[in-house]
């Protein structure tokens, strides 16, 4: 997932029960058949796994050679399967993107009365500018703590309300009120409005002229390694025709500690950070100012998205969309000798199960009725921008599209008792997936910990955001061998130690891949009972996307 994400650890119960399915008439006729459950397994995982996570990628950057050596590797292995291509006559869609390396000073300097404060980058503080100049400069920028940075009329929330902050830099908390108060917003299910990306989009709309984001590991649900090592190698965006002009000047981070001292030079408690979650709070000019260079090194070029389609029968003109990011971080920052960011359970595990739901829906003996489109994104880590663009520019229409269903960081501790729905309560889709689910003798869960936003950190977020009903599953906690509680605690063990790091790698010695053939099976089974009705999934009463759908 994009960086700063979610975490894994799926398991479940080794064998699909389809045969008992066949003991009511309702899923006799929406039971797929064995020999397409059976082509999802360990073994073909296995194999898929050790091309995609291999070092020969190069960690999978768009704009590298790695890039170039998985979209043919997928392309190939779609062909094998014999898919047609899901764009036309080709199995590539072009997104025209901008590489920018930006590289600020090594010291940014706050000035105040009573002295100054120096903060050091990639160890204090990360940024760089999304602008299209060689050189962007902020010269005594004042500093305005603006809370968390929220404009969000529906929830009577306004951290800009009566505030100009032209040419200024706004100084921002990470997630959004109902961390700290379950009252507020979605209370511990955080909103888009707790993104970092939407900080960043909310400054600038606000004419600001830079932005920095508190980080916090708890609320941010990851370690400040992972701001580090996204931040110190170069950065995708969507071209755009201002040339990123309507942006903020400069964005980017500073750890909890430097902001505390931040505080503390503007003679402010860091308390002012407790004040900033209580509704009616006002932003507070710190009577500070900042300068900041940043260089850009500017690269535009193309990357790919990879689509495979089966065609469907009596409504081939409606798709059901399986998705998953092809791409990691490439070569960046050398950790504990190693400095190639293989993403193997991020997501090369979402990737090889896109290749198992292929192989299986083309072992069907009848086709589903419904197209059924393969699409492996790009750019995903850069900030979702593959399926940004491909919402903008749908090979199917989006109010043909039925349903998104997508795959990233799957689980690899084994089998569990349950499955992950995060942003439960949605839509239909997660009822789907607890009828799949009750097959296998297994139930649906919300997300444990709902804080990390994850149901807008993945590519499905952009389908949603133009009404696609989407589903994203993820790793079941309560492990079948080991319980809950060590479940949970190796979904944190990977979150600080290998997420987003050169230590997430393949291993098919350590790694449990029965908890994935049954999250695949899983989908699998939901989607081909999708494929061959003639009702859509409906968002549920509540979800922000309800409206957008019902205006198609």
């Amino acid at each position: 997932m994009i960086m700063m994400k979610k975490t894994i650890l799926l398991s479940g119960c080794a064998l699909l029960l389809f045969a008992s399915c066949k003991q009511t008439s309702e899923n006799s006729s929406t039971s797929p058949d064995s020999l397409s459950v059976k082509a999802i397994n360990d073994s073909s995982l296995t194999h898929y796994l050790s091309v995609i996570a291999a070092d020969s990628l190069e960690g999978r950057k768009p704009f590298t050679n790695g890039e170039t050596k998985t979209i043919n590797y997928l392309k190939t292995e779609f062909e094998k399967l014999g898919l047609e291509p899901g764009n036309g006559d080709s199995y590539f869609q072009e997104v025209p993107m901008v590489e920018i390396k930006s590289v600020p000073e090594d010291q940014m300097v706050v000035k105040g009365k009573s002295g100054s404060l120096s903060l050091n980058y990639l160890t204090d503080f990360v940024a760089g500018s999304r602008r299209l100049q060689d050189q962007v400069s902020i010269a005594n920028s004042p500093l305005v703590f603006a809370g968390f940075g929220i404009v969000a009329p529906e929830y009577g929330w306004n951290d800009y309300k009566g505030l100009d902050v032209k040419g200024k830099t706004v100084v921002v908390m990470i997630n959004d009120p109902g961390f700290a108060d379950s009252t507020l917003f979605k209370g511990k299910n955080m909103t888009y409005y707790g993104r970092w990306t939407y900080k960043f989009e909310e400054a600038s709309r606000q004419g600001a002229a830079g932005v920095l984001i508190i980080h916090d590991t708890e609320p941010a649900a990851y370690p400040w390694s992972v701001v580090r090592s996204g931040w110190s190698k170069s950065k995708l965006n969507l071209q755009s025709e201002d040339n990123g002009m309507n942006r903020t000047v400069v964005e980017g981070w500073i750890n909890l500690d430097k902001a505390k001292s931040l505080f503390k030079l503007a003679g402010k408690s860091d308390a002012l950070m407790a004040t900033a979650k209580k509704k009616g709070f006002k932003a507070v000019d710190l009577g500070l100012t900042t300068s900041l260079t940043v260089k850009n090194k500017i690269k535009k070029s193309v990357s790919y998205n990879v689509l495979a389609k089966v065609p469907g029968g009596k409504h081939q003109d409606e798709a059901i969309i399986y998705s998953a990011h092809w791409d990691h971080l490439g070569i960046g920052e050398k950790v504990k000798g190693d400095s190639i960011y293989n993403g193997a359970v991020d997501n090369a595990t979402g990737v090889a199960s896109l290749l198992e739901l292929a192989t299986a829906f083309k072992k069907l003996p009848k086709k589903p009725e419904r197209s059924i489109l393969f699409i492996s994104y790009t750019a995903e880590e850069q900030g979702l921008l593959g399926s940004e663009y491909y919402a903008k520019h749908p090979v199917f229409p989006l109010a043909k599209t039925v349903a998104n269903i997508n795959m990233d960081m799957m689980g690899i501790a084994g089998k569990t008792k349950d499955i992950v729905v995060y942003g439960f309560g949605q839509s239909e889709l997660e009822d789907y997936a607890a009828t799949s689910a009750k097959k296998q003798g297994r139930v649906v869960v919300p997300d444990p910990v709902p804080s990390s936003g994850l149901y807008y950190r993945s590519d499905h977020f952009n389908l949603a955001k133009v009404g696609v009903p989407s589903l994203f599953t993820g790793s079941g906690v309560d492990n079948i061998k080991n319980g809950r509680a060590w479940g949970l605690t190796q979904v944190a063990d990977f979150t600080k130690f290998r997420y987003h790091s050169p230590q997430d790698n393949f291993d098919a010695k350590t790694w449990d891949l029965s908890g994935i053939v049954e999250d695949v099976r899983l989908v699998f089974d939901l989607g081909y009972r999708l494929s061959n009705e003639d009702t859509y999934p409906k968002w549920k009463a509540g979800s922000e996307f309800k409206a957008i759908r019902e205006k198609k």
